[in-house]
């Protein structure tokens, strides 16, 4: 090995170590949204509703700071594409925050961990991408692993807790959302995922703000608000920050195993903040659907051809290239 690919070598393993650190730092704070938006003690329109106002603050602070409002590489369609994409992601959030207060932060993390299964089927359905037999087999046993998870029995739809029922449903549909928000954002070439982010979040705040209960945060304390100060600047602004920076550095095979880190940690603080805890027949069913999921992203494609840099950037093209702005089954 000459000097040369010695020295290349090294810094390629720096980066990753670092985008290591960046995903892992980033997936932990995903974790601990859950208690953000419990600890907040805002309804779930009015909790989304600030995140991307303080959001939409964060991002566009960080994209103006580095000068990417140039030459940013939208064209009427990717900028209606994120438009669409945004609709898709706020709503999901909607539901999954729903789906806290009917159910728990843990199980609703889990079930919400069907995304990567209704990216791939609604794929095949939309836009007739190959499904295979492997892939349907993985998410199959997903679905098995779902059924565990949610603990629910046919006794349940006859006379069982509807309010359960109902948050199991509301997590389903904020992944079914998920997946239509990475499927239309898959579809954008040559713009900086920072921005198609921030777009999403734009998009937000009118579309949120006939739901919003101005009324009901007259009574919001110091704290309150400090919650959901972070749900934007922590969780939405310095999260996508770091996980943007990390896929630049890091295989594919590394972000979908990190991305485990987020439910993982999700789960913890569910039980050391609230003493909530998933039964043992319903802790069998997390590996199930860890193992398909892993199982269905890594699994080999035809190769896409890579994103054009946006306009200005050819020096920076990996950063540039444009990613999915809701990164599969690792962003909420």
């Amino acid at each position: 090995m000459t000097p040369t690919s010695k020295t290349l070598k090294g810094a390629s393993a720096n980066l990753e170590r670092k985008g290591t650190a960046q995903l892992t730092a980033a997936m932990i704070l995903s974790g601990t949204l859950g208690v953000f938006v419990v600890e907040s003690g805002a309804s779930p329109f009015n909790v989304v509703f600030f995140r991307v106002l303080f959001g939409a603050l964060a991002l566009g602070s960080y994209v103006a700071a580095r000068g990417w409002f140039r030459g940013h590489g939208f064209t009427p369609r990717t900028l209606g594409l994120a438009a669409l994409g945004g609709v898709f992601i706020v709503f999901n959030w909607v539901f999954l925050f729903q789906s806290y207060e009917n159910t728990s932060i843990s199980v609703a993390t889990v079930v919400y961990h069907t995304q990567p299964f209704y990216v791939v089927l609604l794929g095949a359905l939309l836009f007739r991408e190959r499904l295979t037999a492997g892939k349907v087999g993985w998410i199959a046993l997903a679905f098995a692993g779902l059924i565990l998870v949610s603990g629910i029995r046919p006794s349940d739809f006859t006379g069982g807790d509807s309010t359960y029922l109902l948050g199991i449903g509301q997590a389903l549909l904020a992944a079914l959302l998920y997946g239509l928000s990475t499927l239309v954002t898959k579809r954008i070439t040559g713009v900086r995922p920072h921005l198609i982010a921030l777009v999403q979040v734009l998009v937000g705040i009118p579309l949120l703000l006939p739901f919003a209960d101005f009324g009901a945060m007259r009574g919001t304390g110091a704290a309150g608000w400090g919650w959901l100060a972070g749900l934007g600047l922590i969780h939405t602004g310095l999260m996508y920050v770091l996980m943007y920076s990390a896929y630049a550095k890091l295989p594919t095979a590394k972000i979908a195993v990190l991305a485990f880190t987020y439910p993982a940690v999700a789960m913890v603080m569910d039980w050391a903040v609230y003493g909530h805890h998933i039964g043992l027949v319903q802790a069998l069913g997390v590996p199930l659907i860890v193992t398909a999921s892993l199982k269905v992203t890594l699994a080999k494609s035809a190769p896409a051809p890579a994103a054009a840099p946006a306009p200005r950037t050819a020096a920076h093209a990996p950063e540039a290239a444009s990613r999915p702005a809701t990164p599969t089954g690792s962003e909420v």
